[in-house]
């Protein structure tokens, strides 16, 4: 017997209702998840619509009062199947329940107030209204003179303008409509997410790169191919021209383009380029925008009044019906993957929604995540390379700062001598300066400023973290160094074991006391500073970039939202302070977050016609990731780090499944844990090959009174780690003892626990 979860509405609020209802035998083998369905409901069994959300042969309820499903609608191939569809590919492959994964693909329809906007029209002759303007001035009837002279004059008023300006009474109105004179006409108004933008369309010819990309995306497109592709073009390549003329193209043949950006703070000129060019056929998402803003635009998408839709991560579920492309732009950024359950990455949700729908993917990026280029040199993905700048604009000269020798040198100032030279002659030429920390990588690591070195995992060949006994993080001998991907601990160390040096301390540092340092050095600098503080606000980001985009300020400095995407013509010089800062973390991908960090930073510079420069100040100036990032050599690179992730069996190599145990009882949380690494091995037997790491403590190992535990399993086989976390999944629900625990499972982590 099988059985079906039933939605009855497509919003938020129905969707933790969820209803079973026995399938008929003679639907069996042709209801899906998604599809359309007659079902009946309430007391009354009213016969509605309903989305099948779930399939299966176990009932928690007696069978006999299940209700029985009517009909399926097989003609009926709505934009709600497939995102449903997509919400069950997402649960299938990510984990989480139903419920989360369609709270993330359906649209949030909270009550927003319909914003309607209302006019007044004629709607008999002229000759009539102006017959029975004279007799109403006759009588001296002056509000009804005043509304019939504004009809003939105009043809049509805004009703605001008639009661408000010409103070006109709703009397007066319904007089003329009871006559047949005039009608109200009312039409649905949408909130514009744009303010008062003004951009121009500006075209530029496309080199024989661009050319050749944009020509060969066409002809494949043209003939049905359907394909992935991945744009590795080097920084101030002419990208984002590339994926205009593509979008062009797609939408000339009436289909639907998303375009995914992975900040917000890029959305200001994203849009104001794509906006020049494509005018009212565009419109963005994103979360700053209010409620009402964010469903007028789903709407607009539904209803074909866009045909391009450009946002961050939840712009991938814009209800369009005819998707022909979707384009991730900086496919790297972490900002894809979602944090929250379920955690799906958007690069495979988007290669997903782009099969059911027939659509391509193009993928661009100057530092391509080590995923999607081993996809493309496996031949997974098409590949295109761009490796000189838009209109011969050269790269950057890049130096290279050693902080260990400004040390020696009795230079204990943040800026390098060099830097500090260089930002002076800038300020003197009126060219703008981008200053950028890079603080992602802060998570309480232990160095020598004497030599660099770093407390690493014999192990792991990842750093290893502090853990202090008092509050404020002061580095002290109580305290301990920890590697959380295998469990290893050492105690404190008074001395460097490099070079015996006892300068040893917790490195960080914020992008504010940088601002105040450099009002400080440099008092007659305009100084803007750009970071989750001073973007907080709605329109945060656009407010600071368009003033410094327009010449307000001399030095932005910010966190790494300032280095992605932007261009800014008059910034001939970056510097990118501590810039080994996000090597020292427990995450295996330090080395690939911190070249391509580095890489877009000092992409920022020499955009335009004047010759830029970037200062790279590091206490690690060896390493392979700040060298390759210095040369802009990124196959230098990946070939280095991918040899790395084979020798240990890290992504793209193979995969790992996270498993993180929380608990408010600190030993229910060991239990389970210990529970689930019992029950795993159960599960796998002699039939799969994995390795189970843990269960070890989280990095944060209590959060908000909770107690937190990790298991992580590898497996060449992302289907071995599906089959684990489902058959899991299944254990965990019937484990009622475990209720007092949440399971939370993440594949191939891009930032560390």
């Amino acid at each position: 017997m099988l059985f079906a979860d039933v939605i009855v509405d497509i919003s938020h609020e129905s969707i933790d209702k969820i209803f079973q209802y026995k399938v008929p035998e003679r639907l069996c083998d042709d209801i899906t998840i998604g599809m359309k369905v007659l079902i009946p409901f309430g007391k009354g069994n009213k016969r509605i619509n309903g989305y099948v959300v779930g399939l299966g042969s176990e009932t928690d309820y007696e069978v006999d009062k299940i209700k029985e499903i009517i009909n399926i609608d097989n003609n009926s191939i709505t934009i709600e199947n497939n995102l449903i569809k997509l919400a069950y590919y997402i649960k299938d492959t990510f984990g989480g329940t139903i419920n989360e994964a369609l709270k993330v693909v359906l649209p949030v329809k909270d009550t927003v107030k319909e914003k309607n906007k209302r006019k007044i029209v004629t709607k008999a002759d002229k000759e009539v209204i102006r017959y029975e303007l004279e007799a109403n001035k006759k009588k001296n009837n002056t509000a009804r003179v005043r509304v019939l002279e504004a009809v003939l004059k105009y043809g049509s008023i805004d009703y605001d303008y008639a009661t408000y300006q010409l103070k006109i009474t709703k009397s007066v109105i319904d007089y003329f409509v009871s006559m047949g004179l005039i009608e109200v006409e009312t039409i649905v108004t949408y909130r514009s997410p744009f303010g008062n933008i003004n951009a121009e369309d500006k075209r530029f010819d496309l080199n024989d790169s661009q050319r050749y990309i944009v020509e060969d995306f066409i002809k494949e497109y043209d003939s049905g191919i359907r394909n992935t592709y991945l744009i590795h073009g080097v920084t101030g390549s002419g990208k984002t021209l590339v994926f205009m003329e593509m979008i062009e193209h797609v939408i000339a043949k009436g289909k639907q383009v998303i375009m995914l950006i992975p900040e917000i703070a890029l959305t200001y000129q994203t849009v104001n380029r794509f906006y020049g060019r494509f005018k009212d056929k565009v419109s963005i998402l994103n979360s700053r925008m209010s409620k009402g803003e964010r469903y007028d635009q789903y709407l607009r998408a539904k209803n074909h009044d866009i045909s391009i839709m450009i946002g961050p991560r939840s712009a991938l579920f814009t209800p369009f019906d005819n998707i022909g492309l979707i384009i991730m732009d900086e496919e790297h950024e972490n900002s894809y993957k979602s944090e929250n359950v379920p955690k799906y990455h958007a690069r495979e949700v988007a290669i997903e929604r782009a099969r059911m729908s027939g659509a391509s993917v193009v993928l661009g990026s100057a530092t391509p995540s080590l995923e999607a280029y081993y996809r493309a040199k496996k031949g997974i993905y098409k590949l295109y390379e761009m490796t000189k700048r838009a209109n011969d604009a050269v790269m950057p000269k890049v130096w290279i700062e050693d902080m260990r020798a400004e040390l020696k040198a009795k230079n204990k100032s943040i800026f390098s001598r060099r830097l500090y030279m260089l930002i002076n002659e800038r300020l003197a030429r009126k060219e703008q300066i981008m200053l950028f920390i890079n603080r992602r990588g802060y998570s309480g690591f232990v160095s020598c400023r004497s030599c660099g070195y770093v407390f690493k995992c014999p192990h792991c060949d990842i750093s290893l973290t502090y853990h202090s006994t008092v509050n404020d993080k002061k580095y002290d001998n109580n305290g301990k160094l920890v590697c959380h991907y295998c469990g290893y601990e050492q105690s404190t160390a008074d001395v460097c074991p490099e070079c015996g040096s006892d300068y040893i301390a917790l490195f960080g540092t914020g992008t504010q006391k940088i601002e105040d340092y450099v009002k400080r050095m440099f008092p007659m600098a305009r100084v803007l500073r750009m970071d989750a503080d001073t973007t907080g606000k709605k329109h945060g980001h656009e407010n600071i970039l368009s003033d410094f985009a327009k010449g307000n300020a001399d030095i932005l400095v910010g966190t790494q939202m300032i280095v992605k995407g932007h261009d800014f013509p008059n910034v001939t010089l970056v510097g990118i302070l501590a810039a080994d800062l996000s090597l020292n973390t427990n995450d295996y991908k330090a080395s690939e977050r911190t070249f391509q960090l580095i890489s877009q930073a000092a992409g920022r510079s020499g955009r335009g016609e004047k010759k830029g420069e970037v200062v790279i100040q590091t206490y690690r100036p060896e390493h392979y990731s700040i060298t390759s990032s210095a040369c802009n050599d990124y196959v230098s690179f990946y070939e280095k780090e991918i040899a790395y992730r084979s020798f240990m069996q890290y992504p793209p190599v193979a995969n790992i499944m996270v498993m993180l145990i929380i608990s408010k009882q600190e030993e229910y949380a060991e239990a389970l844990s210990e529970m689930i690494a019992s029950k795993t091995e159960t599960i796998c037997g002699e039939q799969f090959e994995y390795r189970l790491i843990g269960p070890v403590n989280a990095t944060l190992s209590k959060a908000n009174d909770y107690y937190r535990k990790l298991i992580y399993i590898k497996s060449n086989d992302y289907d071995t780690l599906k089959y684990i976390k489902n058959n899991l999944e299944k254990w965990l629900l019937s484990s009622k003892q475990y209720s007092k625990c949440n399971v939370f499972f993440d594949f191939n982590p891009v930032n560390g626990y």
